[in-house]
Parts: structure tokens; sequence; C-alpha cells
């Protein structure tokens, strides 16, 4: 499969998330997308913040800010906590779309707001 296509495949599937999403009520954000080379080096090349090997690099990966109304008061709060089980919920799911889609939440440390499609055994 060319990178072209498993982009594409990757956004199917984000868009997918972002429905699911907003039908469970949680608001989303973009945070860190595509890691432009001249500002993170090329792919296997570890210039400024992120691995070497990010899959940000590639455009497939994405990190989503989650919000959820805790307090019943229409006002979204902001959840950093990545073992919160709205993000472990939107991380099952995510994993369900697609044998490539990976979760931040799995990796040792926890990013939680992190969903990638697996890449040349980079996540």
């Amino acid at each position: 499969m060319s990178l072209s296509s498993l982009q594409q495949e990757f956004n199917e599937c984000q868009m997918v998330l972002l429905a699911f999403a907003a039908m469970k009520g949680y608001g989303l954000t973009h945070g860190d997308g595509y890691r432009d080379p001249r500002v993170h080096g090329e792919f296997g090349v570890k210039k400024g913040y992120g691995s070497a090997w990010s899959c940000h690099k590639r455009r497939l990966a994405k990190d989503y800010n989650l919000f959820i109304d805790m307090d019943d008061d229409g006002i979204k709060d902001y959840i950093t906590d990545s073992k919160h089980p709205a993000y472990e919920e939107l991380g099952r799911f995510w994993k369900s779309l697609h044998p490539l889609a990976r979760w931040g939440g799995d990796f040792n440390g926890g990013d939680a707001n992190h969903f990638s499609f697996e890449y040349q055994g980079n996540m």
C-alpha cells in the first residue's frame, strides 16, 4: 500500500473518530498534527521535540485535546489525565477502526491524546 493511500485511510478514520466523540458529547480540538521536516527533521532524523521516527512526520498521527462536561454547567473541561475513562474509550474505539490504528495511551508513559497509524514499525 502506498503512503498516500494509507494517509487517506488515516484521514477517513479520523473523521469517524471525530463523529464518535461528538456523539458521546466529547469535544476534541486539534493538537499536534503534521511535523514539518524543516523544523523537526526528515523521517529518521531527530530535530526539535518528538521522535526521529514520529508518524506525525508522515501525516499518520494526530493529537487531539479532549474536553468533556464534568459539571453539567455546559462548559467542557480540558482533560489532561491520560488514564481518564473518556480517553480510554476513545482509544479503544480508535483501535477498532483499522488494523494499523495505534493509541498513545498504550505507549510507555502514556500519550492519550495521540492517535496514529503504525508505519514501518513506528507509531
